[in-house]
């Protein structure tokens, strides 16, 4: 059937998805150089880095039409080689304006990987192998988050930031050809048998419209506590990881690059471990998918503390600690999430819940990098290098947020099978 060859197809789309963690993390790493080349502040240097997120967040329903209408692979091809131009451009740019402009063209490209690359899985992967590929998907994204820190802070001080992101923007494009040539949506454009991945168990017997799907999501309670679990947590991670973390090592510590970018990389390490180790925990240890997140969100709060109140007291490798540990226990989020977001409907709009959930961890880093900027700006003594009680007052700002995050996770309903306070997900009937 082809066994070897799905292979193949789920490494060249999870080298795709290692890129897409590699472009949402980047700015952190070369942050200080971009912003002294480009003559930028760090609330204008928020809204560049999180330019990526904007279009990422809008298309995440639209990517579900065009992977059903257009077809996954070319959805994929044509928008991958789109960020290509954009990280190409991002590497020419003379000013901030064009920068902002490559890094929404980029966001817009990247955000069609995720969910075509689910539907083509869907459709190669028998249902128990399917879950598995997930999950090494998952682990994929980890290990672009890696790469985008100490690697990247390797090749950006031989060839420069700029230099760096025009060869990804050519890596980027070279993965896009190699998709379009080698990727085919089905197993049957291949000659291969068809695989029957139907594991539908609850149906409402008729198609939902997108707009009536949309609107039975955003009517339903417990869907609220999720978006805001993810909203509040991203706005205060993503920013600290994909932007503000590499220059707070390098202001505060006095860390060069290399070094601050091998401490980053313990966050996606933290996230690689943490994603199969939080599963296992919540369905062995916990029995409980909500027990987990409220403690894990708690941890992260409680961690937080420390470097908010304690700001430049750490040493390096209490820092490469901190780190691990932090992004370890952010990582059970995602995982106990979106199975829970995709039981509280019919699996005919478990696909739109998906993708409107999605819009709020992506929503939130990009209200939070501008805003970590802005505050920057406001609590340091101007220029672009910030001082250890500007980061301090920033952080402590960052602790409402997580706050608020815990607290949403308390209001999270159950729906691991077999937890005590499990409420019936199944119960409420949705008409057409």
């Amino acid at each position: 059937m082809g066994f070897k060859y799905r292979y193949f197809i789920f490494g060249l789309l999870g080298t795709a998805y290692i890129l897409v963690f590699f472009h949402r993390l980047a700015p952190a790493v070369v942050a200080v150089d971009m912003m002294r080349d480009l003559h930028t502040s760090g609330a204008l240097m928020g809204i560049l880095a999180s330019a990526y997120f904007y279009p990422y967040a809008l298309m995440q329903i639209p990517a579900g039409l065009l992977a059903d209408s257009w077809g996954p692979r070319r959805s994929i091809t044509f928008f991958f080689a789109f960020a290509a131009a954009g990280a190409i451009i991002l590497g020419f740019a003379c000013n901030a304006s064009t920068a902002i402009f490559a890094r929404t063209i980029v966001g817009l490209g990247v955000a069609m990987v995720f969910v075509p690359t689910m539907k083509i899985l869907t459709n190669w992967f028998e249902p128990e192998k399917y879950v598995r590929m997930t999950g090494f998907l998952m682990g994929m994204g980890g290990l672009g988050g890696y790469t985008a820190a100490a690697p990247l802070a390797l090749l950006s001080a031989v060839i420069g930031w700029r230099g760096s992101m025009i060869v990804i923007g050519i890596l980027t494009l070279g993965i896009a050809l190699a998709i379009w040539f080698m990727v085919r949506d089905t197993p049957q454009e291949m000659g291969f048998h068809f695989i029957n991945n139907n594991t539908s168990r609850n149906s409402v017997s008729k198609k939902i419209p997108l707009w009536r799907g949309i609107r039975l999501i955003i009517q339903e309670p417990r869907f609220w506590p999720w978006a805001m679990v993810f909203f509040l947590g991203a706005a205060v991670n993503l920013s600290f990881t994909g932007l503000w973390g590499g220059p707070f090592l390098m202001h505060v510590y006095g860390m060069s690059k290399t070094e601050a970018g091998g401490i980053l990389s313990m966050m996606a390490l933290g996230l690689m471990f943490g994603s199969p180790t939080m599963g296992w925990l919540s369905e062995k240890v916990c029995h409980s998918r909500k027990k987990l997140l409220m403690f894990n969100q708690l941890s992260a709060f409680c961690l937080f503390i420390f470097l908010a109140f304690f700001t430049g007291d750490f040493n390096k490798p209490l820092l490469y600690v901190w780190c691990f540990v932090y992004s370890l226990f952010l990582s059970g989020a995602v995982v106990v999430g979106y199975p829970s977001i995709k039981e509280y409907f019919p699996l005919e709009i478990a696909g739109t819940a998906t993708g409107l959930i999605n819009i709020f961890p992506f929503a939130g880093a990009a209200l939070g990098q501008p805003l970590m900027g802005l505050f920057l700006d406001h609590f340091g003594s101007g220029g672009t290098s910030y001082s250890v009680d500007a980061y301090s007052a920033v952080f402590k700002i960052g602790l409402i947020f997580l706050f608020g995050a815990f607290v949403a996770s308390t209001l999270v309903t159950e729906t691991l099978r077999g937890a005590p306070e499990k409420a019936n997900v199944s119960s409420k009937k949705y008409t057409p």
